[in-house]
């Protein structure tokens, strides 16, 4: 029998676990080949930085993107589908210049206003996974 928990009001700011977990990449699949259009969408429109991966990891294809304090691995999947539901929500300081330089490039952005307490939109990478850019509302 599963013991009973209780739920915590969303605002709850800080919840130990008292193992210290955290966050070090999100994982996005793409199909195979698409590493340079991948390059275009997310180190030129998105201006993160492409890093290296190592050599034996480098041997299964993909890329990883590093930018402030978000890195993101995007591994190649043979039988892909783009992640449509599933996203990663990521923080950003400044959501309006994005929101700007994702339309300037023709990235179509979908603002969302049902997250109480922050401002965010969706747009789809260049490959058709969903991805959500948030802010805290007020900032």
């Amino acid at each position: 029998m599963t013991e009973q928990r209780e739920v915590l009001p969303y605002e709850t700011a800080e919840v130990a676990t008292g193992v210290g977990l955290g966050l070090h990449h999100v994982q996005l699949a793409i199909p195979p080949g698409a590493e340079d259009e991948c390059r275009r969408f997310y180190v030129d429109v998105l201006r993160m930085s492409e890093v290296r991966k190592p050599p034996v990891l480098a041997a299964r294809g993909g890329l990883w993107v590093r930018g402030d304090r978000l890195e993101i691995h995007l591994g190649v999947e043979e039988d892909f589908r783009p992640a449509r539901k599933a996203h990663p929500g990521i923080l950003v300081a400044d959501l309006q210049a994005l929101a700007d330089r994702l339309t300037e490039r023709g990235v179509e952005v979908a603002w969302d206003e049902n997250f109480p307490g922050f401002r965010r939109f969706y747009a789809f990478d260049c490959v058709g996974n969903r991805l959500e850019f948030m802010t805290p509302a007020g900032e």
